[in-house]
């Protein structure tokens, strides 16, 4: 039976039927079971920061996997403290917690926005326990997540959602003004919009919004799992702001293809968890981490982030030259760095099947963006040859 028909016969049916079979990948490069080869722009959704099987990478993990891949919380492992230090020596300080995904991350930062409620609060349970989150945001599909995920498509058939979750607009800070009172504990928010469409928070908005919950004793969560890991050209998104929210979460990028998710924390936050208000089983376990660990050094060897500020603004530019050219289809480019996108007139799922018919592996993104997820180490010709594909389908 073939992959196609074992799928739809025994996989749950809560993603549509995947148009194409990967059976394997080459740096930027991606090939199907019959053999077509196509350029991987969308890097399993931002998770392939260096690229199918980069060879550094894919050693690390042999060499890990022939010593120690699981041992629990229960007991230390090597390369969790290690990889929790390279995070924390680049912010300066604070603790970090590794779990599985980017839900799981974004799970404990509401545990933290609770546990800083109740603080407030003297102790005093449901009393302070308000998150106020954007418009359009999508922070995962648990029942925390999905509380702070104002989306029908992903609340639709959950209600009762968890208590607590008020939306403002980004990149507007009187609406979060409104929104915030005498029982929020914590604001959540991704630097760059990427599910619903590559909205980016504008610096001034976030200096004025880290102001704000400054004033108000409030937390900053940054959401961080798509945006950052060098995706925009920083390590981290919300530096080019020049910011440092109290808490933000990460995965995807994080681990280069091996599922891990982590949560940094400022020191004023730290002592709020203690042994036994949160945990996993197999977050921070040696193979994630070793993972973690080989993408925090590949990035620094082979000066990613001088990639993504090099080579981003000319492809941006070849976009809007798209964008110029194709002025029916297309309206504007969205985004930043590497993580850029085109907004459409119409939907995008048509385009996106008709790109991967010409060779060019990409996303959408709410209701008409297609996203263009290059890995770190995508050159200038692969660059070239995605804007040839572009051209390519839309013109025509």
């Amino acid at each position: 039976m073939k992959t196609k028909e074992l799928w739809a016969k025994n996989m749950l049916g809560n993603y549509a039927l995947p148009g194409v079979t990967i059976t394997r990948g080459c740096g930027s490069y991606a090939w199907d079971d019959e053999g077509k080869r196509y350029l991987d722009f969308s890097s399993g959704i931002a998770v392939l920061s260096l690229g199918h099987c980069h060879p550094v990478w894919t050693d690390r993990l042999k060499n890990q996997l022939g010593t120690l891949t699981h041992c629990s919380n229960i007991f230390m492992n090597e390369n969790a403290p290690r990889a929790a230090e390279r995070i924390v020596r680049h912010m300066g300080g604070g603790r970090v917690f590794f779990c599985n995904s980017g839900a799981e991350a974004n799970e404990a930062m509401l545990k933290l926005a609770r546990l800083h409620g109740n603080a407030k609060a003297g102790g005093e349970e449901e009393k302070i326990y308000k998150v106020v989150c954007c418009e359009n945001a999508f922070h995962g599909r648990l029942f925390g997540t999905m509380a702070v995920t104002p989306q029908e498509k992903i609340q639709h058939g959950f209600r009762p959602l968890a208590p607590g979750a008020v939306c403002a607009r980004i990149n507007d800070i009187e609406s979060f003004k409104a929104a915030i009172d005498d029982e929020t504990a914590a604001v959540i928010l991704e630097c760059v919009q990427g599910e619903s469409g590559l909205t980016v928070a504008e610096p001034e908005f976030l200096k004025e919004l880290r102001a704000l919950c400054d004033e108000k004793n409030v937390l900053m969560l940054c959401d961080e799992i798509q945006c950052g890991i060098g995706r925009t050209g920083t390590l981290f998104a919300f530096e080019q702001a020049g910011i440092v929210p109290d808490a933000f979460s990460m995965a995807k990028g994080l681990g280069g293809g091996f599922p891990i998710g982590a949560m940094w924390c400022k020191e004023t936050c730290a002592d709020y968890f203690h042994p036994g208000s949160h945990g996993t089983t197999f977050g921070g376990n040696p193979l994630a981490t070793a993972a973690a660990l080989a993408v925090f050094d590949i990035i620094a060897e082979e000066k990613l982030l001088d990639n993504v500020n090099a080579l981003a603004p000319a492809w941006r530019e070849g976009l809007k030259k798209l964008v110029d050219d194709c002025p029916g289809i297309l309206k504007e480019v969205r985004g930043t760095g590497f993580m850029s996108g085109l907004m459409l007139t119409e939907a995008p799922a048509p385009w996106i099947a008709k790109l991967r018919e010409a060779g060019l592996l990409c996303v959408g993104a709410g209701n008409n963006v297609i996203r263009l997820l290059p890995p770190l180490t995508a050159n200038k010709y692969e660059f070239q040859e995605c804007l040839e594909i572009l051209r390519k389908v839309f013109a025509r």
